[in-house]
């Protein structure tokens, strides 16, 4: 989320106007909020937290075409010639692709840990919905990506799978993420 939101923050979809580490040095706060809520969530220790760091996600680099087209899933597919990857437009696209991707694996993979470790979905739901609330944010302030929305993808992507009669998922799991949506719905719903 950091690629895409260092990307979306410049408005131009230019990939020579991006810097990650200006836009880590303006929402770094956040970020670090961020992290703060998945560890809680996750139950992480610091060996996991410093996996991201690591792999450098958190210094200035480059951010190219062909990363924002893995971050999208290819959705966009690759244009010919390959150049027209970096227009702004194809760039904007991939974002706003990447954002959707990215906040609902986002969204998942907290309900997922939460789940596992046992988090009653009435604790943990309000720790997730302010963890996606900031992700949304960096990812794309412009409310594209609301948390909201995050989760009826979320819902509709993911939860058949588990949730069907014919699923495989232990009850006590499918009763985990029925809680979860509930909640979460009560919670990002505003109507």
């Amino acid at each position: 989320m950091v690629e895409i939101g260092a990307v979306n923050s410049t408005g131009t979809w230019d990939l020579g106007d991006v810097s990650v580490g200006r836009f880590l040095a303006r929402r770094w706060e956040d970020v670090e909020r961020l992290l703060a809520g998945v560890r809680s969530v996750c139950r992480f220790g610091d060996e996991a937290m410093a996996i991201g760091d690591e792999l450098g996600y958190f210094r200035d680099h480059e951010v190219s075409a062909a990363v924002l087209l893995l971050w999208s899933a290819g959705v966009t597919g690759v244009p010919r010639p390959f150049e027209r990857l970096e227009e702004p437009s194809t760039v904007r696209r991939m974002c706003r692709m990447a954002a959707d991707l990215q906040l609902v694996g986002l969204l998942d993979a907290l309900v997922n840990a939460a789940v596992a470790a046992g988090t009653a979905a009435r604790s943990g739901a309000p720790q997730i919905a302010h963890v996606l609330g900031i992700a949304a944010d960096l990812a794309d302030p412009t409310g594209r990506s609301a948390p909201t929305l995050v989760h009826r993808m979320w819902r509709v992507a993911h939860l058949p799978d588990i949730l069907s009669p014919g699923s495989d998922a232990p009850e006590a799991g499918k009763a985990g993420f029925r809680a979860y949506d509930r909640a979460l719905e009560g919670l990002l719903e505003t109507d």
